[in-house]
């Protein structure tokens, strides 16, 4: 891996301290963007497309994440591992909302190490994870963000090839299943990343 920058690797322990099951840094530039990846989220069209302004239309998707790989040349990259069965029920808007936190956080310990253009990216549409109960994302409709201090893109939207994303750090991509009959034993994994600069 990576460490081209000062205080790189603080922000990779503070990842595990903060509950991430892995963490690394790579070169931005290994981030593959594939543009028929963001055209999943509107053909077939994801229920939560067009319902915050961090999921699309209202992202810049894979044209605009390139650009920001241009500039800042450095990325972090997290990974939560968890018992698959957590995606599969009402557990996956709490996982969503701790994944959110961690980048957010890491964007935020990566600005005050000096890196004031990092820029944070998770999974998942902000608005199912912290304005559910509002029936529409106010940003959207040109007010302010309800949760500015946590709520980040969704990786989807930019075309990431997350599968990639994590190959290029080393990391598993498919867990064996387990020859146990409990469930639980299965695992799944969400990932972010925060951009460097």
């Amino acid at each position: 891996m990576l460490d081209s920058k000062p205080g790189l690797q603080h922000l990779v322990e503070l990842a595990y301290k903060l509950g991430a099951s892995d963490a690394a840094i790579l070169s931005s530039s290994r981030i593959l963007v594939r543009d028929q990846l963001a055209l999943k989220c509107s053909q077939p069209r994801c229920a939560n497309y067009a319902q915050s302004s961090s999921c699309p239309p209202y992202v810049e998707g894979p044209a605009g994440f390139r650009e920001l790989v241009k500039q800042l040349s450095d990325a972090l990259v997290v990974r939560l591992v968890v018992p698959a069965t957590m995606l599969l029920s009402w557990e996956r808007f709490e996982l969503g909302r701790v994944h959110h936190e961690l980048v957010a956080r890491l964007e935020q310990a990566a600005s005050e190490l000096g890196y004031q253009d990092s820029t944070a990216f998770a999974g998942g549409s902000c608005k199912e994870l912290f304005c559910q109960e509002h029936l529409s994302c106010q940003q959207v409709n040109g007010g302010a963000c309800r949760h500015p201090d946590l709520a980040r893109p969704s990786l989807s939207g930019y075309g990431v090839d997350v599968f990639d994303l994590l190959s290029s750090c080393g990391w598993e991509t498919q867990f064996k299943t387990h020859d146990s009959k409990n469930p639980d034993d299965n695992l799944a994994w969400v990932a972010g990343l925060v951009l460097i600069g």
